[in-house]
């Protein structure tokens, strides 16, 4: 694990995004409410703010983050199929939270997969990236449209 205790203390946030694809008639499973496994979104969501919590036991080298903020937002995007995830995570520390981000996205996304599998198998996960982080020695980063 990187030594970080020679680095200031700074604000620094982190967003992310992933995309669940899916057939039409999932979807409305899922926005209707009437899935036979409950509320999807909100199953998601709380998966992926555990997931970012838990990113350091997760993945080899993070160091484990006190997080003062981690929010998953989903929406339906009913034109295109697919449900886009957002998730932010914060803090005031000497390492950065992106990985965090990426973990509460990616999970949050796994969660509809496992959620709706029994409905279709066929689903796609796509596009987890960084949008945007602040804070720490790089500074802002923002990704491309």
């Amino acid at each position: 694990m990187v030594d970080v205790s020679a680095k200031q203390e700074t604000v620094r946030e982190a967003r992310a995004e992933a995309f669940v694809h899916m057939a039409p008639e999932t979807l409305k499973l899922i926005v209707s409410g009437s899935h036979h496994k409950g509320d999807v979104f909100a199953t998601a969501r709380i998966a992926g703010i555990q997931a970012a919590k838990k990113t350091w036991d997760l993945i080899p080298l993070c160091h484990p983050l006190l997080l003062t903020k981690v929010e998953v937002q989903l929406e339906a995007i009913e034109a295109e199929n697919m449900v886009r995830i957002e998730s932010v995570c914060k803090l005031t520390g000497k390492t950065g939270v992106e990985m965090e981000a990426l973990t509460a996205a990616s999970v949050a996304a796994l969660t509809i997969y496992d959620m709706c599998k029994a409905v279709q198998k066929d689903m796609v996960i796509s596009q987890v990236r960084l949008l945007e982080k602040t804070g720490g020695k790089s500074g802002h980063f923002k990704a491309d449209a």
